[in-house]
């Protein structure tokens, strides 16, 4: 009888830990989300990972789909919402770093003709002007229903840039065939 007592008390113990651990992930010690609502639709964590080259400082980054893939061309491809969450993990940041390396990696990553983006670049640079500080969290949602990518500082929505190309160019600066950071890639798909 005891035993019996012992083996639930495990099981509830280990279905309640498994319930609190489907909410939420932790990667590099920071809490994440397992899924992100957008139009009333779940975005599942595909992967994730810290300390990316792509900016300046230390940055957590989560890469939500509608559909887990570890295809990197066919997310890139896919007009399906999709989002990047990136939570500021170190005070070192500061907004012009974070501005230069976004041209940078733009640049770096973009396989056409990156003038041709230009505007829309510089309208997603002015969404990160201001004050950026340890725990701020941004999430770069893509919407099909609109073919834009709707950008939120701390769950605030900063605005949208219209352009499936501009979302392709965005997540291709993580997952395109030459990545800004190999190893951030490999992790946000999971592998």
């Amino acid at each position: 009888m005891k035993n019996l007592l012992l083996l639930f008390t495990l099981i509830l113990t280990f279905q309640i830990s498994t319930v609190t651990a489907q909410k939420t992930f932790t990667i590099d010690g920071v809490t994440i989300p397992r899924t992100i609502q957008f139009q009333s639709k779940a975005l599942s964590l595909n992967g994730g990972g810290g300390k990316s080259t792509m900016w300046p400082g230390t940055y957590l980054q989560a890469l939500y789909l509608s559909q887990l893939s570890q295809d990197s061309k066919y997310i890139l491809d896919s007009d399906s919402a999709m989002a990047m969450r990136i939570e500021v993990t170190s005070s070192t940041v500061s907004t012009p770093k974070l501005l230069k390396a976004i041209d940078d990696n733009f640049k770096k990553t973009y396989p056409g003709n990156i003038e041709t983006l230009r505007p829309k670049i510089e309208e997603f640079k002015s969404y990160f002007m201001g004050e950026i500080s340890k725990r701020n969290t941004f999430k770069l949602i893509y919407s099909p229903s609109d073919a834009s990518v709707w950008i939120y500082k701390n769950n605030q929505l900063k605005g949208k840039i219209p352009g499936f190309e501009f979302k392709k160019a965005l997540f291709g600066i993580w997952l395109s065939k030459k990545p800004a950071d190999q190893k951030l890639k490999d992790q946000l798909l999971g592998k």
